[in-house]
């Protein structure tokens, strides 16, 4: 699993920092989490291309978080795009699409799936599911979580060896959790050869919120959690009444929700300089960092 921050600022571009959007690769899959505008630049400029699989998970309908769509929509068109394109978010993201096919005159070479969600689990794929929460801000908001399928356990040839298993298709049905039965008529169990299944990772996306219950559940155990940081702590007050966090609360989140690592974005266009967000931060939460437009960020299995 591979994240590409493609646009890392909060409610208005600057020089630096393009408007919300990350892009997740994952076996030949697309999600972008978020969609403002001058996305389709940014994936133009990471040599991300516009994958034939694709989901766009929209946390919520202010401009900064949408206003990339338009454009995707009628870029992909006209590479005579045929599959279909998947959008997820709150009650009247339906409404944005439907105006954008009305009122910008493109033609529209796929289908576009519009799925408008509320909290739970709202897509399942064969080895992943997305879960939604909603979160703490000025119009209702989304927050996101890709859990994938938990893993077959490891395997381990020596122990098929010492069994007498003959290397090649038995050793593949043992790795996928079947039995076997040798030519000399024993039955070797999966169980003696394979370990304990194992959890696959977990992605966290929650922006445009304050802090609060929703999140931390939402976050529990996440491999990474991206989550915003719009102002530092000495604004600690104005974003609570704004609906926003500080460096500091993302690290708290964090700390107790028990993540591996922790990615601060959407942040304010008042700051030219990242001095002082992350020293705090990192006191309470060590492995934070501050996301750059364009910065890749692995997501390791776990161990």
């Amino acid at each position: 699993m591979e994240v590409t921050f493609l646009g890392t600022a909060g409610s208005f571009p600057t020089a630096n920092r393009s408007l919300s959007a990350v892009a997740v690769r994952r076996k030949g899959e697309l999600i972008l989490l978020d969609c403002g505008e001058g996305t389709q630049q940014r994936i133009n400029r990471a040599k991300i291309g516009f994958r034939p699989k694709m989901k766009i998970l929209v946390t919520h309908l202010h401009g900064d978080h949408i206003l990339g769509i338009p454009g995707i929509l009628q870029t992909m068109s006209l590479f005579d795009r045929k599959s279909s394109l998947k959008i997820y978010g709150p009650e009247g993201i339906g409404d944005f699409i439907k105006c954008i096919k009305q009122t910008v005159r493109f033609e529209l070479t796929f289908p576009v799936e519009v799925h408008e969600v509320s909290e739970g689990i709202i897509c399942r794929e064969e080895e992943y599911t997305i879960h939604a929460a909603w979160m703490e801000h000025s119009v209702p908001c989304l927050a996101y979580a890709l859990v994938e399928s938990d893993r077959s356990g490891r395997f381990y040839p020596e122990k098929a060896t010492s069994l007498g298993v003959p290397e090649g298709f038995l050793w593949s049905s043992l790795q996928s959790g079947s039995d076997v039965t040798l030519p000399d008529g024993r039955v070797v169990r999966a169980g003696e050869v394979v370990g304990p299944s194992r959890r696959g990772r977990k992605l966290v996306y929650a922006v445009d919120t304050r802090p609060c219950d929703a999140v931390l559940r939402l976050a529990e155990g996440a491999d990474l959690l991206i989550y915003e940081a719009t102002l530092d702590d000495s604004l600690a007050e104005k974003a609570v009444e704004n609906y926003h966090s500080t460096p500091s609360q993302g690290a708290e989140i964090a700390k107790e929700a028990g993540v591996r690592m922790l990615m601060l974005t959407h942040i304010s266009g008042r700051y030219d300089s990242m001095d002082g967000f992350l020293g705090k931060a990192r006191e309470i939460f060590l492995s934070t960092q501050i996301a750059e437009d364009l910065m890749v960020v692995k997501v390791p299995y776990p161990e």
